[in-house]
């Protein structure tokens, strides 16, 4: 079974998956004229525009609850894996992923808005219900929303719980199983109180764990600042194959840099949206907006500031792949004796918070990993009322909360490495799955942003009426902008 499910996922996950996700980024960023540069100042002010209602979340709040799915272990563990394999080099090709990605962000975003739902009085959306609604492809959609209830309600959170248990008990010595059962209690006092109190938690930890991190990382930065110069002309001599000791791992640059930085801010997996059809806003646009700029925030910021800590302080290796992976024939740049992922980061922080680091990157780990497991049952559970929407009764919520209740403290005191790779094989089944549906579904987006830029030069706050841009079976609009009539 392991043997079957690593063979797929090197089918799923190869080179093709990556040049698919440059590719469509790329194409998006032309056909809307690089709205990553042209609107930045506009998501800044819309992070704060919407309020939430019965039905939907802020603005505000649902970037929170994407940022919780997309910062994650990948934002520590994943950056320092790409410098080990791929050298500085790797950190320029996550941030040309997220430049791109930004682009495809906005487009499955703003889909996710026009053909979003209301079910058991709560907006829904994401891939599977404009996969159904813009395409008429049902078993199409279908297919989706089981492969995402399977991999985001039952093989990817227990390993996530595990990653937190191991990191507290390495951090803190205290036993995985009392780890495992504080989630299972935290877990269940967020999700049982619906989208609404899933709002609130990632309001407010989500700011504060990203800002702490940054802020830490920045005094780092401060401290070894005559070292900041040297470390951007590495970055981009890396990258472009100009600095001749790291030759070698030119090619490595590219492939972990474009892999980790898809991984890390999910652009185009179809995660996001589902997150993202939760706003409660006057006009789709607006929340694409808001979407792409926190693919910035996740790479620009959060990988960035892990990346420079590493780099700064030297508390890194770069492996040689004209050598062998074990033993004598291992050739390290920098010979760090510390185990490639988390500790690269933890040694970084040492160097200015002497035994304070492994302290603070378990932490931080336990807010990226809880958080991420929060955001993966609101992904399972809209999937959930995307094939249950039919019937009215929140039973089937119940049931995925005590499974995924299970399942995290399984997960914390249990070794899931089965479980991460179907969980991965899931998401890799998620991302083809959307991209292909976005690119068969670009128009309504791309007409949305045109028509939001539109009424903006107007001078009126944009409201979007599907009819008058040629968007149908986008019903939930005209009975949301009947309701705003009657109230005005």
């Amino acid at each position: 079974m392991k043997n079957l499910v690593e063979f797929l996922n090197e089918i799923v996950w190869s080179n093709a998956l990556i040049v698919l996700c440059l590719g469509v980024g790329l194409y998006f960023s032309i056909r809307t004229r690089f709205l990553q540069l042209r609107h930045i100042k506009e998501m800044w002010r819309l992070l704060f525009d919407g309020e939430s209602t019965d039905s939907g979340v802020s603005s505000f709040q649902a970037l929170a609850m994407s940022l919780a799915g997309r910062v994650g272990t990948g934002n520590i563990a994943g950056v320092a894996t790409a410098i080990a394999f791929g050298g500085p080099g790797a950190m320029f090709w996550m941030w040309l992923v997220a430049f791109l990605g930004a682009s495809t962000a906005y487009v499955e975003a703003t889909l996710a808005q026009i053909y979003k739902e209301k079910h058991l009085g709560e907006f829904r959306g994401g891939p599977a219900f404009y996969i159904e609604r813009g395409l008429n492809m049902k078993w199409f959609a279908v297919l989706f929303a089981v492969v995402s209830v399977i991999s985001a309600g039952v093989f990817l959170p227990g390993v996530q719980a595990n990653s937190v248990a191991e990191g507290v008990k390495n951090a803190f010595h205290l036993e995985t199983w009392i780890s495992g059962l504080g989630m299972v209690i935290l877990f269940g006092a967020i999700v049982f109180g619906g989208v609404k109190r899933i709002a609130r938690f990632t309001e407010y930890v989500v700011p504060f764990m990203a800002i702490g991190y940054i802020l830490l990382a920045l005094i780092i930065i401060v401290v070894n600042y005559d070292q900041l110069v040297g470390v951007i002309s590495l970055i981009f001599k890396c990258a472009f194959d100009l600095e001749a000791g790291f030759g070698a791992v030119f090619g490595l640059a590219i492939q972990w840099g474009v892999k980790r930085g898809i991984y890390s801010n999910e652009a185009g997996q179809g995660t996001a949206p589902h997150i993202a059809a939760a706003a409660n806003v006057s006009h789709p646009a607006k929340q694409g907006l808001v979407q792409s700029f926190s693919v910035y925030i996740d790479t620009l910021f959060v990988c960035s500031a892990t990346g420079f800590m590493i780099l700064i302080t030297g508390m890194y290796n770069v492996q040689n792949p004209l050598f062998g992976t074990n033993g004598a024939s291992e050739f390290l740049y920098h010979g760090v004796d510390v185990a490639v992922g988390p500790a690269y980061t933890q040694s970084a922080m040492d160097t200015v918070f002497p035994g304070f680091g492994s302290y603070f990157v378990a932490t931080a780990l336990f807010f990226f990993a809880f958080t991420t497991v929060i955001a993966y049952y609101y992904i399972a559970e809209t999937n959930i009322s995307y094939l249950t929407r039919k019937v009215e009764s929140p039973r089937f919520y119940y049931v995925l909360k005590v499974v995924m209740m299970v399942v995290i403290m399984y997960g914390s005191i249990n070794q899931a490495t089965l479980a991460w790779a179907m969980g991965d094989l899931g998401v890799g089944l998620m991302a083809w799955f959307n991209i292909i549906a976005i690119i068969l579904l670009q128009k309504p987006a791309l007409k949305s942003l045109s028509d939001y830029e539109k009424q903006k030069k107007e001078g009126i706050d944009p409201v979007f009426i599907p009819e008058t841009i040629g968007v149908s079976n986008a019903h939930i609009w005209n009975t949301l902008n009947k309701d705003k009539e009657k109230e005005q």
